[in-house]
């Protein structure tokens, strides 16, 4: 059986734990009264889509200690899912999105609560962000409550405060940088607190420490984890400008309109001519971004040679990650399943 479809079978446990629990949530909030449908329906929304890398990453942290399979183990796994949906959802407020995978996102669909209201937009802002503050609760629900013992929890539930910390300082500090000079380091750190660590590093930690894994182990997780964790952002944030939008569910002018301080404009913006740099300082930040604009920056991005630098970035990184996979102590099964989901993390189209 290839990594692909071995994920594939993952993804479905993983897709049909999130699916039983978010509706058991969603409908338990809709029966405190009527008018909560909406709402309960995001939760739903929030969570359909997706790679389930994350839950994948903690599943294999916990094989690779020696761990054997285990429904408990998928269930904790999946709450690492909660978290990436509410960071999106948190994400698209901040930044204003309207659509992610062709649909409304939370705090646009959420008017539709708010007809003939005083202040629908800010009511549906109010809304999503609620509804996110949700989902992060409700991963932390759904991981103490998996059925492992509760001495297995207690190793790995330190980690979940450090996780939300990290996360939101990645947050902030993209927040901060947002509309500042172009910094290429300053746009990795983002990218590492913001992306990285909750998406391989920390689920990686959290499959381990709930295995028992020893310190030496962990810190192979980081070497690998960090950078791939890093790839994997990169690649998206390439995708996010050049990737077709019905298959990354994102409107490729959305990091342009949100100026955000991605290492790809970091790269594009010093290496850029003046009368460009005049041109993107016009167009970054602008609330209507055209395809003719979108083209344009895409122009200047390859002109420049951000794209190609961009591209040896990832790839530095992903062979950084298959070198200390290569030295880690893991069992056998677990080094052929990160090794393909480091290559399934960076080389995919959406």
């Amino acid at each position: 059986m290839s990594e692909l479809d071995e994920h594939a079978l993952l993804k479905e446990r993983i897709d049909q734990v999130l699916d039983e629990f978010i509706t058991a949530e969603a409908q338990a909030l809709a029966d405190i009264d009527g008018c909560l449908g909406r709402v309960a329906e995001q939760l739903h929304v929030a969570t359909e889509h997706g790679k389930r890398i994350r839950a994948a990453f903690c599943y294999w942290g916990w094989r690779g200690a020696g761990q054997p399979d285990s429904e408990a183990l998928v269930r904790a796994a999946s709450a690492v899912e909660l978290v990436h949906a509410a960071a999106v959802v948190h994400d698209d407020l901040i930044d204003r999105s309207r659509t992610r995978h062709g649909r409304p996102t939370a705090h646009i669909a959420l008017r539709k609560a708010l007809t003939n209201r005083a202040r629908p937009k800010a009511g549906a802002r109010a809304l999503a962000m609620l509804t996110g503050n949700l989902l992060m609760s409700l991963a932390g629900q759904l991981f103490t409550t998996c059925g492992l013992p509760g001495v297995y929890l207690s190793r790995a539930r330190p980690l979940w405060g450090v996780l939300a910390r990290e996360l939101v300082a990645g947050e902030c500090l993209e927040i901060l940088r947002t509309g500042t000079e172009p910094d290429p380091e300053a746009s990795v750190k983002v990218i590492r607190y913001k992306t990285a660590k909750y998406t391989v590093e920390h689920p990686l930690h959290i499959g381990g420490l709930l295995a028992g894994a020893p310190p030496r182990l962990l810190e192979a997780y980081s070497g690998y984890g960090l950078p791939l964790g890093e790839a994997f952002q990169l690649r998206d944030d390439l995708l996010g400008l050049f990737g077709d939008p019905v298959r990354t569910g994102k409107n490729p002018a959305d990091d342009l309109a949100g100026n955000r301080p991605t290492a790809l404009m970091a790269h594009t913006l010093q290496s850029a001519a003046a009368g460009e740099r005049r041109e993107l300082h016009h167009l970054l930040g602008q609330g209507n971004v055209s395809e003719q604009q979108v083209e344009r920056v895409r122009e200047i991005a390859r002109r420049t040679g951000a794209v190609a630098r961009v591209e040896d970035m990832i790839t530095a990184r992903l062979r950084e990650a298959h070198e200390v996979l290569a030295d880690a102590d893991l069992t056998a099964e677990a080094h052929h399943a990160l090794s393909g989901l480091a290559t399934f993390a960076t080389a995919r189209h959406h």
